[in-house]
């Protein structure tokens, strides 16, 4: 098939438009994005204007990675942004990856980036407990301490089936083996408020309405929400309560990552990887840091003050490549333990 009506068959099957791409050459580079357009817009924004340099950006919830493999060598992709260790390593299995030069990855410490190069974290961000500053008095708590009945129908999250969730129920079973985890899942379902629903944000509302007094999110949601102007509400959701990072005096608390691939086939390749530099630098990093309040991969950038106010992280050191190759034990937990269904008994 011609590469036009391929590209055109492509579309027609993703219900996606590639018009804008089929320009973009030489001053451009073209991205495929899981992420938000409103937070990466600010880095993207300064890269053009320091490169000249002209980023293109498709963004999709989910399905990019199976497009730009089903696309093949014709695809328009050079550079893919995603969330979720599970997705950097899916990139790389289905084949539309090429190794970063070393360069670019030098100040990216080991554990966040694949050995071999086809993916790089860009930020991190934790999975911690929201607490209500008015009915909870503990400082400290563990993931296995929501598994406790003192927790019965005081807990909420969002579905297990999320891969935040997955990441972290992929932790436990690194952490607990499957048999344990199986049990905590069990635990945690049974202390949950009802049949988990929303997103990060809707369980702090949950709190601030009383419906709950903890809730499992990721912290850069809660930078956000205190800082939102537009929608000044989240901000009295947000004041209504504290972080606590779970596992603090023991083995960490659980990190995943927002991370980017060099596309396999990328058309702008030495575009893509100035973005990538671009996107590791100290100011880049910054900008992660003080607009999405995500804690910077390259050691040594300051924390916004947001994040800065929460204490200090200490980060599971499991193995990401460990948490992505128990995805699926972890999902088929959720399923066998019915936990989106909510309590049990």
């Amino acid at each position: 098939m011609p590469t036009a009506l391929r590209r055109a068959a492509l579309a027609a099957l993703f219900g996606l438009s590639l018009t804008g791409f089929a320009a973009a050459q030489n001053g451009s580079v073209n991205i495929y994005s899981y992420r938000s357009p409103d937070l990466i817009a600010p880095l993207l924004d300064r890269f053009e204007e320091e490169t000249g340099i002209k980023p293109v950006v498709l963004f999709a919830n989910n399905g990019l990675i199976e497009r730009a493999a089903a696309e093949g060598e014709n695809s328009p992709a050079d550079l893919i942004l995603t969330v979720d260790i599970g997705n950097l390593a899916l990139a790389k299995s289905e084949g539309v990856t090429q190794p970063i030069p070393e360069a670019a990855l030098e100040n990216v410490p080991d554990a966040y980036r694949d050995a071999e190069g086809h993916w790089t974290a860009l930020s991190l961000r934790a999975r911690v407990f929201y607490v209500s500053k008015d009915r909870v008095d503990a400082q400290a708590l563990s993931y296995a301490d929501i598994a406790d009945p003192e927790w019965k129908g005081r807990v909420c999250t969002r579905s297990g089936q999320h891969v935040y969730n997955i990441g972290l129920i992929a932790s436990r079973i690194a952490h607990m083996g499957e048999d344990g985890a199986r049990t905590w899942l069990e635990g945690v379902r049974d202390n949950l408020t009802g049949a988990p629903t929303g997103n990060d944000r809707a369980q702090v509302k949950s709190i601030y309405s009383g419906e709950c007094d903890l809730a499992i999110g990721n912290t850069y949601y809660m930078g956000l929400m205190l800082n939102n102007e537009e929608e000044p509400e989240q901000k009295d959701w947000a004041a209504s309560v504290r972080i606590i990072y779970p596992d603090a005096d023991g083995t960490g608390t659980h990190v995943n990552v927002s991370g980017a691939i060099l596309a396999k086939h990328a058309p702008n390749k030495d575009n893509a990887e100035k973005l990538i530099e671009f996107l590791l630098s100290e100011e880049a990093q910054e900008i992660y840091a003080s607009t999405n309040h995500e804690f910077p991969v390259v050691p040594g950038v300051p924390l916004s003050e947001t994040v800065a106010s929460w204490g200090e992280l200490k980060a599971d050191d499991t193995p990401l490549t460990e948490i992505a190759a128990l995805r699926d034990a972890a999902s088929r937990l959720v399923d066998e333990t019915r936990f989106d269904e909510g309590p049990q008994n």
